[in-house]
């Protein structure tokens, strides 16, 4: 096996697919390896923790066919610690020379018999709008629980949704909810599926270095079997298994009204929150949101530092009410909103309260208030 190919082309390839290697665990030591595959001119990396599966290719100067599985850290630092230009790849069963300028390392490999059996990708079902896409994912994932012992909490729903896909995410205390128009129906019998938010998370990580570098892609790949997903963008792809159960009925939540709204700049209400979070030192300690005419009072009130206030201009329409969230929450969802103003939407303090964009209602962030005294 021997190639050649461009430094930095080559260590973005490795560090890309190592991200989904195991790092603990795992059955055999090609499971902590990244496969690495040459045939003619095209390279394939692979890397995978069998949940979470990153397959890149790339063309390369291809010099003998082969394949090997090395570990996934140590040849990316190789890599990327070499001089700019081509680097030279080389080995059999045994062993791989990795060789740039007057530079030379060789690394024991692992047995190829000890890397996962995986199945294909399979071909693309549907396209997403990646920029889009991009802007869903960074509204949504930030919703998901991170709670093992919850697990279907921990996934994002992709449901369909008239002519397009919803994405869903809660943790319990809040919910990201958003819509994607003209993308088709799920190439599924299903009109649901649940994907893990940390795959998405990479997916998310990989749209914004990978996909901004091509003008190929302009849309994402989309297609799915009864186990896992795939989305392909640039010559890379991203497997995930799908997470089995059914989401919670969401809708439910969904208040069918509000009779409180307050419509603020969403700059202003930012900085002010997190300038009284100043104060917050734990999680228990809510922003408490005084709402009037023409103006929204934040406090926070800490027995053991102090207490803070601050008033932002703003329009509501209601009766006069105070509400009390989760600071963080609450600036997690207000950041979500493109624009710059943001709508909150309440019934009362009990019940959860809505933040969404003034003249659109794509994307909504549900909130549940805290109870005070």
């Amino acid at each position: 096996m021997k190639f050649r190919c461009e430094r930095d082309t080559l260590g973005e390839a490795l560090s890309t697919a190592g991200r989904s290697v195991a790092t603990r665990g795992g059955s055999g030591a090609g499971a902590f390896g990244l496969r690495v595959q040459v045939s003619a001119n095209k390279l394939m990396v692979i890397g995978t923790d069998l949940d979470l599966t990153m397959r890149v290719e790339l063309e390369v100067v291809g010099l003998d066919d082969g394949a090997f599985v090395a570990p996934a850290r140590l040849i990316t630092d190789i890599v990327r610690s070499l001089e700019p230009g081509g680097v030279t790849f080389g080995g059999g069963q045994d062993e791989v020379e990795i060789s740039a300028g007057r530079s030379r390392f060789v690394v024991r490999t692992y047995s190829l018999d000890d890397f996962p059996v995986l199945a294909d990708p399979g071909v693309e079902q549907i396209r997403l709008p990646t920029t889009v896409f991009v802007e869903a994912l960074r509204q949504v994932v930030r919703a998901a629980s991170d709670d093992d012992t919850r697990p279907l909490l921990t996934g994002v729903l992709v449901a369909a949704e008239g002519d397009g896909i919803r994405l869903v995410a809660t943790d319990s205390y809040r919910l990201a909810l958003r819509d994607i128009a003209g993308t088709g129906p799920l190439p599924s019998e299903t009109d649901q599926i649940l994907i893990p938010a940390r795959a998405l998370s990479e997916l998310q990580r990989l749209l914004t270095s990978v996909g901004t570098k091509s003008s190929s892609a302009q849309s994402i790949g989309f297609s799915m079997t009864e186990l896992d997903a795939t989305f392909s963008v640039s010559g890379v792809f991203l497997t995930t298994r799908l997470l089995d159960g059914r989401f919670p009925d969401y809708r439910q939540l969904i208040p069918p009204n509000y009779p409180s709204q307050l419509r603020v700049g969403k700059d202003s209400l930012l900085d002010a929150l997190r300038r009284v979070r100043l104060l917050v030192r734990d999680n228990t300690t809510p922003v408490r949101l005084s709402l009037r005419p023409s103006i929204v009072e934040l406090s926070v009130v800490s027995q053991e530092i102090g207490h803070a206030s601050e008033d932002v201009d703003a329009d509501y329409e209601g009766e006069e009410l105070v509400v009390a969230f989760n600071p963080s929450y609450l600036i997690e969802g207000v950041d979500a909103v493109v624009g710059d103003e943001v709508v909150l939407e309440t019934v009362d303090a009990t019940k959860p309260a809505t933040v969404r964009a003034p003249e659109h209602d794509e994307y909504r962030y549900l909130l549940m208030p805290v109870r005070v005294s």
